[in-house]
């Protein structure tokens, strides 16, 4: 009894493969696509959100009017003609002529180490 309801079973089957055409489906299962539920809250917040229009008056008392600042005065021109004066009555020093003081500059070597006593030396 059971062979004969295999058979039957079988031709059945055979049957409705050949009458419907084969067509490819693509099976997606639905457990993937709801699990993600966080996501599509996100997404349906995101699509509703309305920003707010921003007005003119939002900011004030937050930015400073803008104000150009003065120019500066040239340090260069500030005393340029008493500077100049100035300069041309300083005398030129050259070297090797006494300043005009009067008395030569008496030079110095640094680099002379100073003589020793004999006696401080030994002991």
């Amino acid at each position: 009894m059971l062979a004969n309801s295999l058979r039957a079973s079988r031709q059945s089957l055979a049957r409705a493969i050949r009458t419907t055409p084969l067509r490819r489906t693509l099976i997606t299962p639905t457990a993937i696509r709801s699990a993600d539920l966080v996501q599509d809250m996100y997404l349906k917040e995101l699509k509703a959100y309305k920003p707010v229009p921003a007005k003119a008056s939002d900011a004030e008392g937050v930015v400073q009017k803008f104000s150009m600042p003065k120019t500066p005065a040239s340090p260069e021109e500030a005393d340029i003609q008493n500077d100049l004066q100035a300069y041309e009555q300083q005398v030129p020093e050259v070297e090797g002529q006494a300043p005009s003081g009067g008395q030569a500059a008496v030079e110095q070597d640094w680099f002379e180490e100073p003589e020793e006593d004999d006696e401080v030396a030994h002991h």
